[in-house]
C-alpha cells in the first residue's frame, strides 16, 4: 500500500484529496492541528487513515511526525507529500501589520520548506529506504501568477511558493523527486468563506476601506461559486500518480477570464481591477 502525506487535511482541498486517495487504495497520513479534528477525521476515513497533530510552523512538532511516518513505512519509501496547508491575509500593503505579514508568509512559504525538509529523505534523499522515489505536490495558486491587490500577502505567499517550487524540482532531480506545482482558481473551500470572520475594523479609517469592503464580499462569492475541492483533489491525485506529469496544472472554473489576464497588458489589467475594485485616483 503506497503512502501519502497531506498537510491541512481538515477541510476542503486536503480532506477531498484525502478521500479520494483512500478510495483508491492509498494509506495517507493527514495533518490536522486539533484534535477534534483529528478524532472526526478517523472516523470518517477508517483504519487506512492516520493523523498528524501539528501546526506547520511548529518546526519540532513536524520532525516527530515524520519520525511516525517513518516508523509506519518500515523502511520503505513515501509515494507523496502534498504542501496543502494555508490561509489567506487580507489587507493594503502600506497598512497591514507586519506581523500579519510575517504569519502568511510563515504558514503559506515557511510552512512548506518545513515539511518539505522533514518528509523529504522519505521520499527517496535517504538511501536506506527501499523503493521508487516519490513526488512532492506544492499548492500555489492562480494568485501566484497574478497579484491582486489588498490580499497581496497571499499572493506574495504563492509566488514564492512558485519560484521555491522550480529550485526544488531542479534540486530533487538528484534523488529521481519530482516537484509538481497545483495552481487552483477560486475553489469552495473554507480558506474563502472564512473571510466573513475576517475583522477589517482596523482600516474603517483607511482609504482603502471601501475596497476591502467589496475584496471580502469577493471572497466570500469565492467561497459558495468557486470549483468543488472535490476537481482540486483530482488534479493533485493525476499530479502524484501519472508517468509523465507537467510541472503546472491550473485549474479554474473561468479559464477564459485567466486567459485574458495572462494575455492582455499589465496596465490594462491594472485599470480593470482598480476601476472594478473603487481603487482609481480622484478625476
Amino acid at each position: 500500500m503506497q503512502s501519502v502525506v497531506i498537510t491541512g487535511a481538515s477541510t476542503g482541498i486536503g480532506w477531498a484529496t484525502a478521500k479520494l486517495l483512500l478510495d483508491r487504495g492509498f494509506r495517507v497520513f493527514g495533518s490536522v492541528r486539533k484534535q477534534a479534528d483529528a478524532d472526526r477525521l478517523k472516523g470518517e476515513f477508517g483504519p487506512n487513515f492516520t493523523p498528524l497533530l501539528f501546526d506547520v510552523t511548529d518546526e519540532a512538532a513536524v520532525l516527530a511526525a515524520a519520525r511516525e511516518v517513518r516508523a509506519a513505512l518500515n523502511g520503505e519509501t513515501l509515494f507523496g507529500l502534498v504542501n496543502n496547508a494555508g490561509i489567506a491575509v487580507a489587507g493594503p500593503v502600506l497598512e497591514l501589520d507586519a506581523d500579519e505579514f510575517r504569519r502568511q508568509m510563515d504558514v503559506n512559504v515557511i510552512g512548506p520548506i518545513i515539511a518539505t525538509q522533514a518528509f523529504g529523505p522519505l521520499l527517496g534523499s535517504d538511501p536506506s529506504l527501499k523503493g521508487k522515489p516519490g513526488r512532492i505536490v506544492m499548492m500555489s495558486s492562480v494568485a501566484g501568477k497574478n497579484g491582486n491587490p489588498l490580499i497581496s500577502a497571499y499572493s506574495a505567499s504563492k509566488f514564492a511558493i512558485e519560484g521555491l517550487s522550480e529550485s526544488l524540482r531542479r534540486e530533487m532531480m538528484l534523488f529521481g523527486i519530482d516537484v509538481v506545482i497545483i495552481a487552483p482558481g477560486a475553489v469552495k473551500t473554507p480558506i474563502w468563506s472564512k473571510a466573513e470572520e475576517v475583522d477589517i475594523s482596523a482600516f474603517r479609517n483607511s482609504p482603502f476601506f471601501p475596497a476591502l469592503e467589496r475584496i471580502r464580499k469577493f471572497m466570500l462569492q469565492l467561497g459558495e461559486t468557486g470549483l468543488p475541492a472535490e476537481k482540486v483533489a483530482e488534479a493533485i491525485t493525476g499530479a502524484l500518480t501519472s508517468a509523465s506529469p507537467k510541472v503546472r496544472y491550473q485549474i479554474t472554473p473561468d479559464p477564459m477570464r485567466h486567459l485574458m489576464t495572462a494575455i492582455l497588458p499589465k496596465r490594462m489589467i491594472d485599470r480593470i481591477i482598480a476601476k472594478r475594485l473603487g481603487l482609481m485616483p480622484p478625476a
